[in-house]
């Protein structure tokens, strides 16, 4: 079955139904400029926040909110991803913000409200009726990853984000940051990872740079144009972004990025297109990026096996959530899979450098 022909919106899902009417009493004094009642649907194509789409007279909005259940602490920070995008917007093609609530007792979290950009996001099927032939999948690989590059060049100080990190020392950070949530959420049907730590721990380098970096840049993060699906209108979902070693960005990205030549069941887990004749290799992503970048390390494995190992870390926290039963989403039932390949690709990528 082929997906929907834009990213369009579902029924709410049983459980993660949205307060209304206390989101539209609350909104509606801050942006006067709305009426009438808003038709809300539900995004689901995400496993994160979660997020509804308002669709008021004449006013299209989308609301992010976190999830229910265990977080991490520095995650589903909706102040953060509303203030990063609100200034980015003037150097990045990033949603409109319309209205930050961080008071808990309207809808009981914290939540915003952004203007929706219309088009097209891929996931891992191609929408009905949407064909990327070789030459058009190739050129929107491209466009993605200069628009990665063009996030490492936003000047800091004008984007008034010179606050938003804590300082060199990133990669350190984050390997260690990762190494303990890892531990934190693991159940017994997961590895223990523990060969794969240790390794990234020993091989730590430091910094190449500080830059804006967001964190989770994929393709079903960018809203593709509706007539020309090469072409990137918007990035989304900022909830991680913040100033570190932009290596470390691409790591993250180049841990979706699978292959044409990748087995079946990294085809099959895939959440994005990239196995589609045409599209870069990871080679090639890493080639274009080190030239229109000039970051260019002396080896790409460390930053590919953090990569691998941060997504594995991910998937283990959406999936305790699940196994702990504080989601009932039946996508995440098989997340622990997920995790047990990203530790084979962590264990295969080690084995080369032997």
């Amino acid at each position: 079955m082929s997906a929907p022909a834009l990213d369009a919106p579902r029924t709410v899902r049983p459980g993660e139904e949205l307060a209304v009417a206390a989101v539209d009493a609350w909104l509606k004094p801050r942006v006067p400029w709305l009426s009438g009642t808003p038709r809300v649907s539900q995004y689901t194509g995400g496993a994160s926040n979660w997020t509804y789409r308002l669709l008021y007279p004449g006013h299209d909005l989308v609301l992010r909110r976190p999830p229910a259940g265990t977080k991490a602490k520095s995650a589903h920070d909706m102040g953060r991803e509303f203030r990063v995008q609100s200034a980015l917007g003037s150097f990045y093609p990033v949603p409109e913000m319309i209205a930050l609530c961080e008071d808990p007792s309207v809808i009981g979290v914290p939540f915003y409200v952004m203007r929706r950009i219309a088009g097209r996001i891929l996931r891992a099927r191609l929408p009905h009726g949407l064909r990327l032939d070789p030459p058009t999948a190739r050129a929107l690989s491209e466009n993605a990853i200069d628009r990665l590059v063009a996030l490492h060049q936003v000047d800091v100080h004008a984007a008034g984000l010179e606050t938003l990190g804590k300082g060199a020392g990133y990669c350190r950070r984050q390997i260690d940051g990762w190494s303990e949530r890892y531990r934190k959420a693991r159940t017994w049907n997961v590895p223990r990872f523990e060969r794969v730590i240790a390794w990234l721990a020993a091989n730590t380098p430091d910094d190449v740079a500080t830059c804006v970096i967001h964190n989770d840049f994929r393709l079903d993060n960018l809203v593709l144009d509706g007539e020309d699906p090469a072409r990137i209108v918007g990035v989304l979902d900022w909830e991680m972004a913040t100033l570190g070693d932009p290596l470390m960005d691409l790591g993250n990205a180049l841990a979706y990025w699978v292959e044409a030549a990748d087995g079946p069941f990294s085809r099959a887990l895939r959440r994005q297109p990239t196995h589609l004749p045409g599209m870069l290799t990871r080679a090639e992503v890493i080639g274009r990026y080190a030239g229109r970048s000039g970051f260019a390390p002396p080896s790409w494995t460390f930053y590919e096996v953090y990569g691998l190992f941060r997504l594995a870390g991910i998937a283990q926290q959406i999936y305790y959530r699940y196994h702990s039963g504080e989601t009932k989403n039946p996508a995440f039932r098989h997340f622990w899979l997920y995790v047990h390949l990203l530790h084979r690709r962590c264990l295969a990528t080690l084995r080369r450098v032997r």
